[in-house]
């Protein structure tokens, strides 16, 4: 068999910080292909957290938040002799990370009344400082894989 040569679209830095991650992130923002959108709500919050967090760059702030929102470990469902047990696993980092995105965006969205930039900044400060519904989501995950941990030797 030959090599199979598809190539893979590349994603490329956001235009402002230069960052992958930010430029993955507004992507998993973005609504209906309204990508400016997604920048300017992007860009709005982060220059919010800045005038919040004053000691610290909000591109700092914004990867410092996914990096605590990151689960390490998580439960599945697997099946074994008819009976349905919740096995702890490790998380991998694409896994990490997208899960970090959707639980912000989750806490984001679900938040009403206010222009999605405000809810996004505070939504990012909170998750800088180890607090709001993400890192909560992230500690209830947490606490189900430790709590049946004695399932761990039916892991895949």
């Amino acid at each position: 068999m030959g090599k199979i040569t598809a190539s893979k679209k590349q994603l490329k830095p956001d235009p402002r910080f230069n960052s992958l991650l930010a430029s993955k992130f507004i992507n998993c923002l973005m609504l209906d292909g309204k990508k400016t959108v997604a920048q300017n709500v992007f860009y709005q919050a982060l220059e919010e957290i800045s005038t919040r967090v004053a000691d610290v760059e909000p591109l700092e702030v914004f990867t410092e938040a996914i990096e605590n929102v990151k689960p390490h470990i998580e439960v599945r469902s697997k099946r074994v002799g008819g009976a349905a047990y919740q096995v702890p696993m490790q998380v991998n980092r694409n896994r990490q990370q997208a899960l970090a995105f959707r639980w912000i965006l989750m806490a984001v969205r679900e938040k009403k009344g206010r222009p999605t930039h405000l809810k996004l900044a505070d939504e990012l400060v909170a998750a800088y400082k180890k607090e709001g519904a993400a890192i909560t989501r992230r500690e209830n995950v947490h606490r189900m894989a430790e709590a049946n941990k004695a399932f761990a030797h039916f892991a895949w």
